[in-house]
Formats: structure tokens, sequence, C-alpha cells
């Protein structure tokens, strides 16, 4: 089966404006001769308040610029629904995400290569990871200085956040001077990707440079419906808009950079996917590809709320009319608590001594719940202690898999997604010992000087039947799926090593869905080192291409097409 394209003519689409989106729109219009199309179905990032640190804690909540997907009822979690925020706004969940800058382990790009994916080596990534990244840190081998996304390390100190990286080393955690260097084992502080004050989101990064390219047109308010096929050659995608729905050529390719819930979506309407799954939504099958969708997987997260002794960092803060006063002397003077984020501490370990690297991750932040709740002035606080703190810690390799899924066959119904948490034994035993390693480490010395009882989960011994009971009732996402549109060569592979979209010509898919198994990082540094990575393979392929990658002459218009400003875009 085949279908036309209009005369609206790109070299390449990239479908989504998110983080990997951003990067590869850059990359590839760098050649003044090669017309780019970036396609997003959220706005521009315009709001001054993307760019406040703090306001990470926040944005993710608001509605207007986010997707907020709901899981359906997990079974692992006594059939909890759990929400999934992600980015729909240009720059995608690099706009409003908690800012943590991390790549992983060496052993998790190495695990990739040992299944047989060479070029996805540790070795092979790392001139990536350096690349993409201006560090204004101490330099060395794992460091960049020229890349678009400028790194940092905020230097807090205050006692609820020293005691911290004390007990860390109490409990037995190496102090790590870095977590993106050598080793990432230890506890210690997170790298940012914070400047001046000011967030450095993807957008802002890699986008606004190329905003002034006259071969870059970004479309905004456009969702990305499905990609058009003809046999079994991609040549563009239905998009639509408050316009309407309209259909644009690509001449040489599409490349899919809508997430772990975006990118499987879009090829399922497509009618690549398991063709069982295909028909259960009342789409026609082009092409089947079992792995569309499948192998989701996430880093289910639990989190201990204490009582501190002193202030805490954030509570004076807290007040609506101090709160005000932040933002403001953020905004204008890029100073301040506003210009910070207040979780940049943490730690990795194991779970299992035995393990060969950190399956566990702790997000440590010096406020407690009622400093994360805006007061009135001079309102009164109920409880024992109006200060606190609060550790969050996730498992970062789940043997756990999930899915994403269609409910029908309208692009404009919501997917299925199944996260599928706690469904293997594994990740209940490490989710136990992550509970374990947080009462652990609040037992330690430095903690009990400054921290007072625990209020959040209750504060009493706790059995390990108790434990599994308390994290099925409470544990959520911390915000990083990835893995289902998975790099490989087995049965549910669904690109190669060059994230070609295995028996479709001229689509790939660039970002977080490409992953085979979940790195130990949050998730935005290793997006962007595969987009960029994707945007040299790109490249390559478009200056000596393969049989498989040559360029078929698009076909006459079928519909006519509509200039991009009637459709919310401008043409950069």
């Amino acid at each position: 089966m085949s279908e036309t394209c209009s005369a609206e003519q790109y070299d390449y689409i990239v479908a989504g404006g998110g983080t990997a989106g951003c990067v590869l729109a850059n990359r590839l219009s760098a050649d003044p001769a090669t017309r780019v199309l970036l396609i997003e179905a959220g706005p521009w990032d315009s709001n001054p308040l993307y760019r406040i640190p703090i306001m990470g804690m926040h944005l993710f909540r608001w509605k207007y610029n986010n997707w907020s997907y709901v899981t359906e009822p997990e079974p692992g979690l006594n059939d909890r629904r759990i929400t999934w925020p992600r980015g729909r706004v240009i720059g995608g969940s690099s706009s409003m995400n908690g800012m943590i800058f991390t790549r992983g382990g060496a052993v998790d790009y190495d695990r990739w290569a040992q299944a047989g994916l060479s070029s996805w080596s540790y070795e092979k990534v790392l001139p990536y990871f350096r690349r993409l990244e201006h560090y204004e840190g101490p330099l060395d081998e794992y460091r960049g200085k020229d890349g678009p996304i400028r790194v940092s390390r905020i230097e807090t100190h205050h006692p609820l956040f020293d005691s911290f990286i004390d007990a860390g080393q109490e409990a037995g955690l190496p102090y790590n001077a870095d977590f993106n260097g050598e080793e990432l084992e230890g506890v210690g502080r997170y790298d940012t990707n914070i400047s001046q004050g000011q967030r450095w989101s993807a957008a802002r990064a890699y986008l606004e440079p190329a905003r002034d390219r006259d071969n870059l047109d970004v479309l905004t308010g456009a969702t990305v419906d499905r990609v058009v096929l003809d046999g079994k050659r991609a040549t563009g995608v239905v998009v639509r808009t408050r316009a309407g729905t309209r259909t644009i050529g690509a001449a040489r390719e599409v490349v899919l950079t809508g997430g772990a819930i975006g990118s499987p979506t879009v090829l399922l309407h497509s009618g690549i996917g398991d063709p069982q799954d295909l028909a259960d939504a009342g789409v026609a099958v082009m092409h089947g590809l079992r792995g569309v969708g499948r192998n989701l997987q996430d880093h289910l997260n639990i989190t201990h709320f204490h009582s501190s002794k002193i202030p805490d960092m954030f509570y004076r803060d807290a007040r609506f009319d101090r709160a005000f006063g932040m933002l403001v002397h953020a905004f204008l003077r890029k100073r301040g608590k506003g210009a910070m984020v207040p979780h940049n501490a943490g730690a990795f370990l194991k779970s299992d001594t035995r393990l060969a690297s950190p399956d566990l991750q702790i997000h440590y932040m010096p406020a407690g719940v009622n400093s994360r709740q805006v007061r009135v002035p001079f309102q009164s606080v109920t409880g024992d202690s109006p200060f606190g703190v609060a550790a969050h810690i996730c498992h970062l390799h789940p043997e756990s898999r999930g899915k994403i899924s269609l409910r029908s066959a309208d692009p404009a119904d919501r997917p299925r997604i199944l996260g599928n948490y706690l469904t293997a034994e594994a990740d209940k035993l490490a989710m136990r010992a992550g509970f374990r390693a947080l009462e652990n480490l609040f037992d330690q010395p430095a903690f009990r000087k400054v921290v007072g009882s625990r209020i959040a989960p209750p504060d009493k011994p706790f059995t390990d039947e108790e434990v599994d009971a308390w994290i099925r009732d409470n544990a959520s996402t911390i915000y990083h799926p990835a893995g289902t549109c998975k790099m490989g060569t087995d049965s549910e592979a669904v690109v190669d090593e060059r994230l070609r979209v295995h028996g479709i010509q001229g689509l790939r898919v660039a970002d977080a869905a490409i992953m085979p198994t979940l790195v130990s990082a949050n998730t935005h540094a290793p997006t962007i080192m595969i987009a960029e990575k994707a945007a040299d393979m790109m490249i390559e392929d478009a200056k000596a291409p393969s049989v498989a990658h040559e360029v078929a002459p698009m076909a006459a218009a079928r519909e006519p097409a509509l200039p991009l400003s009637e459709s919310g875009a401008t043409h950069q």
C-alpha cells in the first residue's frame, strides 16, 4: 500500500520538539542546504518561569505544558494509577525537569555493547557526552568544555545538607567528587544543567542558537498522527493542528523524537507494531514489528520524610510574600535560593554487595513536607515540627517490563501505559533494600544530631512484609520512562544499531525509547547523547547512502498544503 505526500517538502522531519528533537533540529540544519522541520505539540518555552531553577519543583504539575499521562491500574502497586508528567512544550521535559545532570556508569553502556551494539560502548559514547557539555567545573578526560549544555555544581552549605554527605560516609559509602567521572558509586553533590542562576534546557542550548536559520522551520501546536508509508519507505507524516490535518513530505528521513511514550504511539498509529496489538486497536497492519511499545522500563521511587531539629533550607522562603520575592530575585539577579535546586545532593549505592555496579540512587532534599507548600504570612503550622528533610531512593535496573499500547485507532486517544512495576521478584527485593538503606542512613550520627523522628513512613520498626506492603501502597515514578523502541537484533528490537526502524527505510527513532536497558542515571543527559550520536549517523548516511536509504522521488500532492504560519508555526 502506498500513500502520496503533499508538495510541502523537507529533507528531514523531526517529530517531537523535546530534548532529542531540539538536538537533532540544530545538528541537521547546520548544513544550510538541508531543509529541516521540527514538529512539537506544545507551545514555545517563552514563559520566563521556565528559566528559574526552583520552578522545577512546580512546573511538572502544570497542565498546559504537560501531557499529564496516567498509567493503567498497576498490579504490583495495589492497582493504583500512577501519574506520569511529560513535557508538552519546546524543550520537552528538559524545560520542566529537576535539572539533575547524570550520565550513568560505564557498565550501563558496555552492557549494550555486550548485547551486540558495539558502537554504543562507554568508550564510544563518552566523546558524545563530552561534546554536548560545557562544564563549569574542573576539567579532566571525562568532562567537556565546548558543548551547548551548560553544566555546573552548586556548592550548597547548610547543616542539613552537609549532614547528608557526612551520614552517607558514616554508612559506608565513599565520597564521590564527580558522579560523571570515573566512578559512579558513592555520596556527593549532583551536577545540574544550571548556569548563572538559570535553567539550561535543550531548547535553550540547541534550538535557540538555530532559530535564525532559513532552512529550519518549527511547527508548534501540531501533533504527529502517523508516519506516511510508500510500501516499506517512510515518505512523510500526517500532522494535526487547529487548522486541520495535513500531510508533509520528507525526502530523506523521518526521525521520531517523542520519547518513550510518544515515539511508539506514532509507530503504532502508523500500522507498525505487533499485528495482534494493531488488530485489537483497529489499526491496519503496514509492517509487523512485535517490539513496538514493549520493553517499557522506569525508575520506581519511594520517599522518607523526617522532621528536623533546625530550620530547613526552604522553610523560611515557603511563605507567599517571601516566595514571591525569591522568584523576583532569581529572575532579575539570577541569584539566591530560587536560582538553585534543593535536591543537589545524592548517592549511588548497591542493593547487594555482590553487584558489579550501583542499582540504587538517592536524591536528597534538605526541605520537608511543609517547606514544599507555599504558606500565607503568619499562618500557623500543625505537626510536631514545621521543619523537615526528604530522601528519595529509586531502583535503577528494573527487571519488570511494561508496555505502551493503543486504546483505539483514533490518534487523539491517549495511549495505554502499563509500567508493570514490581512484577519481577528481584525488583521487590531491591526496593526493600532501598527502604532499609534509607533507614540506615537516617540512623547515622551525623543525621541524628540534626534530624528528628520519621514522618513518613510511620516511625516504627517494619518487618520485611510490612516494608513490601508500604512500598506497594506508596511507591511512584521518578519520571524516567525508557525502552519502548528497543535498539537491538532480537525479536523484540525495534531499531538497529544506527537507530533505523527494522524493515522500514527512511525512518528512525532517536530518544530514550531506544534504550535496551535503563541507565543508572536521570535520563536527560543520556537522551541528549543519543540524539547527538543519531545526528552524526544521519549525516553520515546522507553523504554515503546505502541501498536501504536511497531517496525515492516524491509523489504529487494529494491535498493542498497550508502555509506554516496558519498552523501556529514560526519560520526561522
